[in-house]
């Protein structure tokens, strides 16, 4: 079993892979701004940035979002910004490894995708909204969408 292909990605491969690109990327970002807040006061700050962005102030879910970031530390944003960090790290190995076809990040993305499934329905058990529902079934299809081609792949190859 060879563990790379020397065609272009398919059409499907190349949206997953660029898919987890972004994904990877913007986590990065995250992981990064995380740590800018390191010895501040992250209530504090996200507040000026309401006032600045004009947001209603006596918002609920805003009032709430800014009563639990008040409970966050640095101990606490460091292990965030690691994890995430770790998550962007996964995503972009995917979607490098999917864009040189190999082999590899094709079982390595339905592995890391499919593990995701179980926490996927819990969240929308405890939680039902329609992007928990979309996010869920864009996992589904991309796990499917692999199997296949990987099941096709060893078929012929």
């Amino acid at each position: 079993m060879n563990s790379s292909h020397t065609s272009k990605p398919k059409g499907g491969l190349f949206i997953i892979a660029i898919f987890k690109l972004i994904k990877g990327s913007l986590l990065l970002l995250l992981a990064v701004g995380a740590l800018g807040f390191l010895h501040r006061d992250v209530q504090q700050t996200l507040e000026e940035w309401t006032k600045h962005l004009r947001f209603d102030p006596h918002n609920k879910y805003l009032a709430a979002m800014l009563a639990k970031a008040g409970l966050v530390d640095d101990r606490h944003l460091e292990k965030l910004s690691a994890l995430v960090a770790v998550y962007a790290g996964l995503y972009l190995t995917e979607g490098v490894g999917l864009l040189l076809r190999r082999r590899w990040a094709e079982y390595l993305t339905v592995i890391a995708t499919a593990s995701f499934v179980p926490l996927e329905i819990y969240e929308i058990t405890q939680h039902c909204s329609t992007p928990r529902i979309l996010l869920l079934l864009g996992n589904l299809m991309i796990v499917v969408y692999l199997i296949v081609l990987l099941r096709k792949e060893r078929k012929t190859g």
